[in-house]
């Protein structure tokens, strides 16, 4: 999409509407579009009378109003965090003040990376009350009357701490930023790990979910598909990483000129993070090294 789509998408966007986009699921969008968020952080609203919200989002008082509207009437009983990335959990601290919800979901983490975010920092206020196994199931009320009931799957990869959210009674999986709805996700080291985000993806190969809703970007109505292209995607970069060093040994910011010529600037110091975890990955698996901060291919 170009910038002047990019602008016009965001002059459209349908900020503080509760848009509902299944039976169950209702989404509301917070106006903090970036060239890391897209449109904004998608709030979602699954059930009816008893809800839960995914991803509360930024501490914005007009999100917050927003959710408050889009649920006036209905209790608010849990929060489910994906990640606690800053666009997606501080809002949960005044949202459960309101309204007496559990936060439920990813463990805390509080890191300070030493590069270029790839959205917000982390949240230091985010202070979970039940943080969720894999696996975990947690009962929202039943079908007849308006409930769900949501599945932990842990996703480690974008974050260390991130999960995505099965919504039994849709076949739908919350993706959170491991699979977004617009963009390939961006791996930051030292918290983010390829390894860990490759193998994640081939774990959603082995479900059976019918769309993604992610929280930045459209619903993934051929999920198995979008994955399969994630992939095929990553290996392309490393295969890309290996060619270019080949030649001679490179230094990151060299690697990222020549792999993201045609990307936005902007993007480049991201790139360069994710960049870095495939490199990270590569050497552990003994196909490059590094002298100081330049990277050459094994011999």
């Amino acid at each position: 999409m170009g910038t002047m789509d990019i602008k016009a998408a965001i002059e459209a966007a349908p900020y503080g509407a509760s848009e509902r986009i299944s039976p169950l699921v209702r989404r509301v969008l917070a106006r903090n579009p970036s060239p890391f968020t897209f449109l904004g952080t998608g709030t979602y609203i699954v059930g009816s009378g008893k809800v839960a919200v995914i991803d509360p989002g930024p501490d914005e008082d007009a999100h917050l109003d927003a959710i408050l509207a889009a649920t006036a009437g209905e209790t608010i009983s849990h929060l489910f965090i994906t990640h606690t990335h800053r666009d997606h959990s501080p809002l949960a601290v005044r949202l459960k003040a309101l309204s007496g919800a559990e936060v439920v979901g990813c463990a805390p983490l509080v890191l300070e990376d030493d590069g270029p975010r790839t959205d917000a920092a982390f949240d230091s206020t985010y202070t979970p009350d039940r943080v969720l196994a894999h696996g975990e199931v947690v009962p929202g009320g039943t079908w007849a009357d308006g409930g769900w009931t949501m599945e932990a799957v842990h996703t480690p990869g974008h974050t260390s701490n991130h999960l995505c959210f099965a919504l039994h009674e849709e076949k739908a999986l919350f993706t959170g930023d491991h699979v977004m709805g617009w963009s390939t996700s961006v791996v930051t080291p030292p918290d983010g790990d390829m390894r860990d985000y490759m193998a994640s993806l081939k774990l959603l190969q082995t479900r059976d979910d019918t769309v993604y809703y992610p929280t930045h970007g459209e619903p993934v109505t051929e999920p198995q598909r979008l994955v399969r292209g994630y992939i095929a995607h990553r290996r392309q970069r490393e295969g890309q990483i290996l060619r270019l060093l080949e030649g001679s040994p490179k230094a990151i910011p060299d690697l990222v000129a020549a792999m993201y010529a045609s990307v936005d600037p902007r993007l480049h110091p991201a790139a360069g993070r994710s960049v870095l975890a495939h490199l990270i990955d590569l050497q552990a698996r003994g196909m490059v090294s590094a002298d100081g901060d330049v990277w050459e291919k094994a011999a």
